[in-house]
């Protein structure tokens, strides 16, 4: 399949910039593969397409305050530091994005907090915007991580055009979210209120957790008409032996396996057994998913609406088939579904 054909119109009032008042109240697209048909429903009411013993598997990685502002010695230039992940604790080494990028050079230094309480050296160039920063703190570990969280924001999305909100902190995280290392959010999991855990617990319904730490790779756009030349970039992945047995065991009874979101879909297509089962998994997975492709574990997904172009929009293709996903998505933007990262949901069967 080529690029072009995943592109469509979405006009820009349909990007959500704020949730739902409430997590379990966004709308619901429910989606038959069997028949082609279409429901709108409200989120909580995903609880109505399970029985006892289905399963669903989460996400449990947690979003930290990855985006800092600082100021480049000499000129006092208000740079943006977006921390992706931690190369060594011991010296304190991060691989980070810098904006604008142009102006930050090796040996440079970085000022943070109001009385340049932290302080960061450049010493690597890594791409055009990455870079290697070296942290400067006198503190323990625990005080160095406490002030660069004190300083660090929650880090939404960009096309989100207002400034950080206190409710984000809360709401762009999920809340079963416990292994912390992500720079964005698992999205599909933001629906899930406590009171619907509870309620799809009361009625039988089994949870997997997994873990995959989301880099800022995800969301990379493909710029190549052949969708096989792109790469993903690596991310973390845990997958633990008490979450394959309860995956396995549903598998093993036909019973629903649903994936909460495109990272637990691509977490587990990383580690498949040759019969089609879970295996337990440490280590990193750059799975790229688009179509033609076979699902192996999971046979129903929980995702929100995603960009024009983008791999997630691909890998629900693979997923639901191509024609059929166009159709969804056409009826999407005509019933005005909220996209992307704060939007609403779709529950594809």
């Amino acid at each position: 399949m080529k690029l072009s054909q995943f592109d469509f119109e979405l006009p820009k009032e349909l990007l959500a910039e704020h949730p739902a008042d409430h997590r379990d109240e966004s709308r619901l697209m429910v989606v038959h593969r069997d028949t082609g048909k279409i429901e709108h429903k409200i989120f909580k009411d995903l609880i109505n397409y399970f029985d006892d013993d289905d399963v669903l598997i989460f996400n449990n990685t947690k979003v930290f305050p990855a985006r800092l502002y600082g100021n480049k010695e000499k000129t006092g230039a208000r740079i943006e530091v977006f921390l992706l992940r931690e190369l060594n604790p011991d010296t304190r080494l991060w691989d980070v994005l810098v904006d604008p990028a142009r102006k930050i050079r090796i040996g440079n230094k970085l000022y943070f907090g109001d009385d340049d309480d932290l302080v960061a050296e450049v010493i690597d160039n890594t791409t055009s915007r990455g870079r290697t920063l070296r942290f400067l703190f006198d503190g323990s570990y625990e005080e160095f991580r406490k002030k660069l969280f004190e300083l660090g924001e929650t880090p939404i999305p960009k096309y989100i055009s207002r400034p950080v909100e206190p409710e984000d902190e809360e709401r762009y995280q999920t809340i079963y979210a416990k292994e912390e290392g992500a720079v964005a959010a698992p999205t599909a999991g933001l629906h899930f209120s406590k009171h619907l855990m509870k309620r799809l617990e009361i009625k039988g319904i089994n949870f997997a957790e997994v873990t995959l730490h989301i880099g800022l790779g995800t969301f990379n756009p493909v710029e190549v008409e052949d969708l096989s030349k792109h790469k993903m970039d690596s991310e973390k992945v845990k997958i633990e032996l008490e979450a394959t047995k309860i995956v396995n065991k549903a598998k093993k009874e036909r019973k629903k396996v649903c994936a909460v979101g495109t990272t637990v879909m691509r977490t587990i297509e990383s580690a498949v057994n040759s019969d089609n089962t879970l295996n337990d998994f440490e280590g990193w997975t750059n799975k790229y998913i688009f179509p033609p492709y076979d699902f192996r574990i999971a046979n129903c997904m929980v995702t929100n609406f995603h960009m024009p172009k983008s791999t997630l929009l691909m890998m629900v293709s693979a997923f639901m088939g191509h024609e059929l996903m166009e159709k969804a998505y056409k009826e999407a933007v005509k019933e005005k579904y909220r996209f992307y990262s704060y939007g609403d949901a779709m529950l594809i069967l």
